[in-house]
């Protein structure tokens, strides 16, 4: 007797089925992305604190670097980008680097498609322009210097090989604090509703 296909679903908490082969904008709801953000660990939870730092507490730290490093260029339509970022994770986990590069291209393919829906959904193209994705990807090894310097154990020489250091006036006077899970969700739902409403013509 064959053996029925693999599950390559989940179900949400708001009731969507999302397919992760296949996902649909329709199947993304924030609250579910917020949700799922909230109780995502970085670092594999190997931080300091009484709670885990969260892909969505990153996820506000990326998006007010890119504001400011973008500049006058970092409309609430990037800003929103920039808090998606790493969107697709409330359903895929945290990975960290060494083990995205032990699976391989695999991995990048489904997130690209997670990422593309979740844009979508949103009202941003499926693919960023690429000054923006870049911009944005700046902003993420900077939070990661920040995360890593100050919560996970790296020294700064470490720090600055592996993420490159950051200009010293953008992460003065910056620090980590990770919060409760549901205050983290609460802050990332209300993050993007209001860059949300403001994307609206």
């Amino acid at each position: 007797m064959a053996r029925p296909p693999a599950r390559a679903w989940q179900r949400m908490l708001s009731g969507r089925r999302l397919d992760l082969l296949d996902p649909t904008p329709v199947d993304v709801e924030v609250a579910d992305i917020a949700h799922g953000l909230a109780f995502v660990a970085r670092w594999n939870g190997q931080t300091t604190g009484d709670w885990p730092y969260s892909v969505a507490e990153h996820s506000l730290l990326v998006e007010d670097l890119f504001a400011a490093l973008a500049a006058a260029a970092a409309t609430p339509r990037w800003r929103l980008a920039a808090l998606l970022h790493d969107a697709p994770e409330y359903v895929i986990g945290d990975m960290i680097s060494p083990v995205k590069a032990a699976i391989g291209p695999g991995y990048a393919a489904l997130d690209a498609r997670l990422a593309a829906a979740i844009r979508l959904r949103f009202g941003l193209p499926a693919a960023l322009p690429a000054a923006v994705a870049r911009t944005i990807k700046r902003a993420d090894r900077i939070s990661a210097w920040l995360e890593a310097t100050q919560i996970a154990g790296f020294g700064a020489p470490e720090a600055d090989r592996i993420f490159g250091r950051p200009p010293p006036a953008l992460v003065a006077g910056r620090r980590i604090r990770p919060r409760p899970p549901l205050e983290v969700r609460a802050a990332y739902a209300a993050r993007h509703a209001l860059l949300l409403s403001a994307c609206v013509p």
